[in-house]
């Protein structure tokens, strides 16, 4: 008894008919009917009643069709296991994270999982936030840590890593330095240093401008919130940041949380949706590494 003659009385029992079978399996109808009578023979029995116009099924037929039917979905289990084995073995990932944002826990992840599936080949690249949920989307990118504003993206699968306020960051020697509340019309009056359009922050940033009708001067653009605090420190503008990137220790700038944006800048991991076994592997090492459920 073979897994081919099973599938081929499962297709003349639902089909009635021999030629349709044959169609559905991509045989011959006398390949069909040949398979058929060698199972009836293995078996003892009779299994489809040609006597009519309509193939239709005995009663020794419609007893073995259940078992039939048990026995093609058992080895689709087999294989879909095996396929999900092989996935974890080789193939590739795609991986994109924002420009300028180095969050450790995704390098962790990707040690982690690196460390055990070696055979799956790993591309990181940078990018925007735009660009790299454009990629997710698409499938072109399997997994990317990205910047949004308020929450994730949707048509992704995702989860939160970080939600934040903007804080202005406040160059030494500023007319703004030493205040305890700033609005953004007050923190718009001066030269901004900001992160370019594409990215979480300059979203959320550009919604409250455009909430209260503020045009904003920018003085300069940068990727890196690194870059964006060194830049103000130097006096270039008043830096925009989320506040854990806003790193004021060691004589840097005073970093000031501006009150009336309450719309929070979010990083977040998302993933395709059409998800592989290797894909699957990685969101548990990147909920792992980032200490999520």
């Amino acid at each position: 008894m073979e897994l081919r003659q099973l599938e081929y009385l499962v297709a003349v029992a639902e089909e009635a008919n021999f030629t349709r079978a044959a169609e559905r399996v991509r045989i011959s109808q006398s390949g069909v009917s040949a398979q058929i009578r060698q199972l009836e023979h293995e078996l003892g029995v009779e299994l489809i009643d040609r006597s009519g116009r309509r193939a239709t099924l005995t009663s020794a037929g419609a007893a073995v069709l259940e078992h039939a039917r048990a026995a093609l979905a058992a080895a689709g289990a087999a294989r879909q296991a095996a396929d999900d084995v092989n996935g974890l073995l080789r193939g590739r990932l795609a991986v994109g994270m924002v420009t300028g944002c180095t969050v450790t826990p995704l390098f962790d992840a990707l040690a982690a999982f690196h460390r055990v599936h070696t055979g799956v080949d790993i591309t990181l690249t940078e990018g925007g936030s735009d660009q790299l949920v454009n990629g997710v989307r698409t499938g072109e990118t399997d997994l990317a840590l990205v910047g949004t504003a308020a929450e994730p993206p949707r048509g992704v699968g995702s989860f939160t890593v970080v939600s934040e306020r903007l804080v202005a960051v406040i160059p030494p020697g500023h007319p703004l330095l030493g205040r305890t509340h700033l609005s953004l019309r007050e923190v718009c009056a001066h030269p901004l240093v900001c992160m370019p359009p594409g990215t979480g922050l300059r979203g959320v940033l550009d919604q409250a401008c455009a909430a209260q009708g503020i045009r904003p001067a920018i003085a300069v653009q940068a990727s890196a919130g690194e870059a964006i605090t060194q830049l103000a420190q130097r006096g270039l503008g008043v830096g925009i940041l989320s506040e854990s990137m806003a790193d004021t220790e060691h004589g840097r700038p005073a970093a000031i949380v501006i009150d009336d944006i309450r719309t929070p800048a979010v990083l977040a991991v998302i993933w395709t949706l059409a998800m592989s076994p290797a894909l699957r592997e990685l969101i548990t090492r990147c909920r792992a590494a980032f200490r999520l459920p």
